[in-house]
């Protein structure tokens, strides 16, 4: 539950925001404050909605509530086919990536996260149904919902291209340099390989031994990456 909600920074172009959260944690914790950046990306009809922890400086840290610095929280919003199987894409699939470092045994955030985020996850549908009786009557939006209508296009096609050409040359770089790599450690295998037999034919002890393994290790050493 937030106690205290602000927007520090907001960017009409890009739609970015900066806000200040402090949410209500269990009584045998400190209450949690978060400096969050937020973007929102489209591609088609896909969005996808990035937030992070960011640094603040103007913003003083405090003993309580105890500021959260890693965070991520990323949505991915995208249409889906109706169940009804005619295919029209009037559902909405949407997928949750979330990570942060409350400060809390990971037994007891597992417990919290368990009792928490199903009843969180069941409020979205009856809050996106009242979103829309509310533009039906033509009430005013707030102001982070206007802000989510700016975003940044992009094409998802071609950076997976791109992706996909970046991997493939580095794939074929690695290959290039596979046999380069194994003749320059040929001769410290060998090295170490005829120190090996040599100081097996040897039975003067470990002093013997020893020099000779020493002796390999200074030859092969020029060859070492």
């Amino acid at each position: 539950m937030l106690l205290q909600h602000e927007t520090l920074e907001e960017c009409t172009k890009t739609g970015t925001m900066v806000v200040r959260w402090v949410r209500k944690f269990p009584f045998f914790c400190s209450d949690r404050e978060y400096i969050i950046g937020r973007r929102i990306w489209a591609s088609g009809k896909t969005f996808y909605c990035v937030t992070k922890g960011v640094p603040r400086p103007s913003v003083p840290r405090q003993n309580k509530p105890r500021r959260v610095d890693l965070y991520y929280s990323s949505w991915c919003i995208r249409p889906v086919e109706s169940r009804k199987g005619d295919g029209a894409m009037t559902a909405c699939e949407v997928l949750l990536f979330h990570h942060e470092d409350m400060g809390i045994p990971w037994e007891i955030a597992k417990l919290g996260v368990r009792q928490g985020m199903w009843g969180c996850v069941k409020r979205i549908e009856p809050g996106l149904r009242a979103y829309q009786v509310a533009r039906t009557a033509g009430e005013p939006i707030s102001k982070c919902a206007a802000m989510a209508h700016v975003t940044t296009k992009f094409n998802a096609d071609e950076l997976n291209t791109e992706d996909n050409t970046e991997a493939s040359s580095s794939n074929n770089n690695m290959e290039i340099e596979k046999p380069k790599h194994w003749t320059n450690n040929i001769p410290k295998v060998l090295m170490i390989g005829g120190a090996v037999a040599l100081a097996c034919t040897f039975d003067g002890g470990l002093l013997t031994k020893a020099v000779i393994f020493g002796t390999a290790r200074r030859f092969a050493g020029p060859g070492r990456r």
